[in-house]
């Protein structure tokens, strides 16, 4: 959650409880830059403001224009005590990062002027600005240790780096914010932690550091319809990290189907980030929003944190051999021309496709469509559930309350139970989603904290499912490795997301049967087998089993036609007339809708 916004103490804590108490989960609390001094001029004296000759365009700029963009003083009229604010924040399960402007150095009012006055051989009573100089292996020695290391004794996990003042430095082509990446990625990494940033952009190459983000997003349709393409094809050249500012930052028009629409989007980006401008208007608080959307954000908000097992698993493969949580299309079929031609499209992870709705929806419908191209194979809608045979194009249409995420036969997705605290150790219950055919999944789990897993602190279990005439088998492996990193035991809940029923269900615990709670109250069957080891290995052996079907192609026609906003009477003639008049207004407003039961269709037979 991020929001630039001059917080009070306890307006931001109670923001955090307002949170909670609606059970949505944060992982991380964003303060952007007012937690520290601003209006320094008001506060300090015209001192504050360094006019002395010598100086860069940009360093005269913030200097003089805006003296207060650059701090590292908590505003203690603000956070009165900010070392028990950071503590209630990490007792609510909150990692804490501050926004951060560089440029201008370490002026007289700081905190850690004298100290760092001391350092650099300066006399503090001359209120002297310390100024910022990259290319100083000094200076920058005393940077960390005056300005950094102590908000981070207090509770600071990492540091959201904002430079905006250029790309010049001493060193002709050294970018001040590549060395300030690279400075602060390796500085962060002190005691055996690992290192993190977030940070802007400075050029290919520099993003071997940084989660990134994409700048002041205006908040447009045009923006968040560029935005699924621009992160995909930022794998191209090794980014794999972006984050954005989720519901637009400033600029544009209030559109609550634009929110909810780039909140769906979010779920599936690397980062998910709310964020906006000082706008008092602006918030992207999914109760500042129309009822529904308010509903459909919170449960996509919900449903982001229950992707960690599966998104952290992902990052592993990432860091371990460059393949990036998102692909476009085109990585796994180049030879295949319908893979360039969707943009809004693409692998999250090995078990997922993505594929984000950028438009709004038709009044008459209450549908939007998005262009996608279904590869070989059996695709299943984890919010839908329609079923799709691939090898072919088509445009999937839905209503507010989903994107279109297809799940691969054969995929095996774990969730973590726990979609309302903001906890995310290694959880000690899990959901697994599981789609029949033939296929597998090794989670990955580690401290996610220290180095530790570099030296072997880590564990790995594998999944497997398959499928033969009407049996379908699923088994959970041993746990190999550092099994000090999971809890001793664990409950699964597993899903098999598209059977609708089963003759026979036995669960087998080390080859032994083991009474497990089998139900088929949500529409497909689900296996609960509680107090299971790392040492200990499972099967569920479904038999004589049911898959899921789509509904009938008349149904589900029936369904989009009774959509329709309008005469009641009349959505029989149009029925009639689909076939017959095309240059009717009934068939424009099905013509897109009714174009997915092709691919449906065709799914069928």
């Amino acid at each position: 959650m991020s929001r630039y916004k001059a917080y009070t103490q306890d307006e931001y804590i109670s923001l955090m409880v307002k949170f909670h108490n609606k059970g949505i989960p944060i992982s991380v609390a964003t303060i952007d830059m007012d937690w520290h001094w601003v209006k320094v001029v008001e506060k300090f004296g015209k001192d504050a403001q360094d006019k002395k000759e010598g100086r860069g365009v940009l360093e005269l700029f913030y200097n003089i224009t805006n003296p207060g963009w650059t701090g590292y003083s908590w505003n203690t009229d603000l956070f009165p005590d900010p070392k028990a604010f950071l503590q209630w924040l990490k007792d609510h399960n909150l990692k804490i990062t501050l926004n951060l402007h560089p440029a201008s150095g370490c002026k007289f009012y700081e905190d850690a002027y004298k100290d760092f006055c001391s350092f650099m051989g300066i006399d503090p009573d001359s209120k002297q600005q310390i100024r910022f100089d990259i290319a100083d292996k000094k200076f920058m020695e005393g940077y960390f240790r005056f300005l950094h290391h102590p908000l981070e004794k207090d509770g600071v996990d990492f540091w959201w780096i904002d430079w905006q003042q250029g790309t010049k430095s001493r060193v002709p082509g050294l970018d001040p914010l590549w060395a300030l990446n690279h400075y602060h990625f390796i500085d962060s990494a002190r005691g055996n932690k690992r290192p993190l940033i977030l940070s802007r952009f400075s050029g290919a190459g520099s993003h071997r550091y940084p989660l990134g983000f994409s700048g002041d997003t205006a908040q447009t349709w045009a923006t968040l319809a560029f935005q699924p393409y621009f992160t995909a094809t930022a794998s191209n050249i090794g980014y794999t990290w972006w984050s954005h500012d989720i519901g637009g930052h400033h600029f544009g028009e209030r559109d609550d189907e634009l929110y909810l629409r780039w909140v769906q989007f979010g779920v599936f980006s690397p980062i998910m980030r709310l964020h906006s401008t000082s706008n008092e208007f602006m918030g992207k608080e999914p109760w500042k929003y129309r009822a529904d959307v308010e509903f459909f954000a919170s449960q996509s908000l919900r449903f982001r944190h229950r992707l960690i097992p599966y998104i952290y698993t992902m990052n592993r493969r990432c860091a371990e051999n460059g393949t990036p949580l998102i692909r476009p299309m085109y990585y796994a079929y180049p030879t295949d021309e319908r893979a360039y031609n969707v943009p809004n499209e693409y692998f999250f992870g090995s078990e997922l496709i993505a594929c984000p709705i950028t438009e709004k929806t038709d009044p008459q419908n209450g549908l939007a469509g998005v262009k996608v191209f279904i590869p070989e194979g059996r695709y299943t809608d984890i919010f839908s559930g329609r079923i799709y045979n691939g090898n072919r194009e088509a445009s999937l249409y839905r209503d507010e309350g989903s994107i279109p995420v297809l799940a691969k036969e054969g995929a095996i997705i774990p969730l973590s139970i726990n979609d309302s605290e903001n906890d995310v150790s290694n959880p000690a219950e899990l959901e697994l989603l599981v789609y029949r055919g033939n296929g597998s999944f090794t989670l990955y789990e580690d401290d996610g904290e220290t180095m530790a897993y570099k030296n072997g602190a880590f564990c790995e279990t594998e999944f497997s499912v398959s499928e033969r005439e009407k049996q379908v088998v699923f088994r959970i492996g041993a746990v190999s490795g550092d099994c000090s990193v999971i809890p001793e035991s664990r409950n699964y809940l597993i899903s098999m997301r598209d059977l609708t029923a089963a003759e026979t269900v036995e669960a087998f615990v080390n080859g032994e049967p083991f009474p497990a709670d089998i139900v088929c109250k949500q529409g497909y069957v689900q296996i609960l087998v509680s107090g299971i080891t790392a040492a200990q290995t499972v099967e569920i052996r479904c038999s004589n089993v049911t898959v899921l079907h789509n509904d009938s192609i008349k149904e589900l026609k029936t369904n989009i036609i009774s959509r329709l906003q309008g005469s009641n009477h009349g959505k029989n003639r149009f029925n009639r007339l689909l076939e017959t008049d095309e240059s009717t207004t009934a068939h424009s407003a099905l013509k897109g809708p009714l174009s997915e039961l092709t691919a449906l269709y065709y799914s069928e037979t």
